[in-house]
Parts: C-alpha cells; structure tokens; sequence
C-alpha cells in the first residue's frame, strides 16, 4: 500500500517555478485523489494587460495533477509529463486562481491524470488531461 506525503511536505519541496506563481499546495483528497494548490498570478506573467499567458495555465495545471501523485504515494520521485492538452474555456486574469489535479488512473510506470483552473468566483478557466512517466524510488 502506497505510503501518502502530507501537504506540509510537499511545500518543503516545491519546484522553485512555484514561487514565481506564488503557488502552494492547499490540500489533497485522498478518496478522490486530488491535490488543490492556489496561486496568485502577477501581471508580469500576463499579455494584453491582465490576461495570464496559456503556458503558465499549463503550468498550473501540471502542477496540480503532478501535486496529486507526489501526495498519494511517497514512492514517487519524479514525473515526466508524455502528453499533456490544454482547453482554454475563459480568460484567466491576474490573481488568485485555484488548480486541481486528478489522478484518473495511476500504474507503476504512467500516470493519467486531469486537471481544472478555477477563479475566485469558482468560474472554469480551463482544463487539461496529461499522460506523465512515473519514476520512483528503487525497491
């Protein structure tokens, strides 16, 4: 059985991109295997004003479905994402956003995983779907 990391771990560890986006993880749902992080996008990550750039959408995203596997199982060590798509569904201004991560379904070799960008008013910016390799510790 799967050993899972506490949320205050996974901040001790947070990838320094993070800090950028002054993301943080918040929580995760063991029973849905899912890790909400929140951050708060400055304009320097923006074009046309306000409007977050799509790569750092994705970023968000990965991020939080990434933050799902680290908190399920502490075997893992690394991701490397195989395929990930990003659908666009409003514009997503500078601020507080929230991303969730799900584990869809999850094997010793590959992730499948999704995600959802939220805004403060709980409106959908965005969602992904992500294929990721899963590297762990050596048995």
């Amino acid at each position: 059985m799967p050993t899972p990391r506490d949320v205050s771990r996974l901040n001790e560890k947070l990838p320094p991109f993070m800090a950028l986006l002054k993301g943080r993880v918040d929580s995760y749902d063991h029973d849905r295997q899912e890790a909400t992080l929140s951050f708060d996008v400055s304009e320097q990550y923006c074009h046309s004003g306000d409007v977050v750039q799509g790569g750092f959408i994705t970023a968000m995203l990965d991020a939080a479905m990434s933050h799902a596997v680290f908190a399920c199982d502490d075997a893992v060590i690394n991701l490397s994402s195989l395929e990930i798509s990003t659908r666009y569904l409003e514009i997503t201004r500078a601020g507080p956003l929230t991303a969730k991560g799900r584990i869809v379904r999850l094997s010793h070799k590959t992730a499948f995983l999704d995600g959802q960008l939220f805004n403060t008013q709980g409106h959908l910016l965005a969602t992904t779907q992500s294929v990721a390799k899963v590297m762990r510790k050596p048995s």
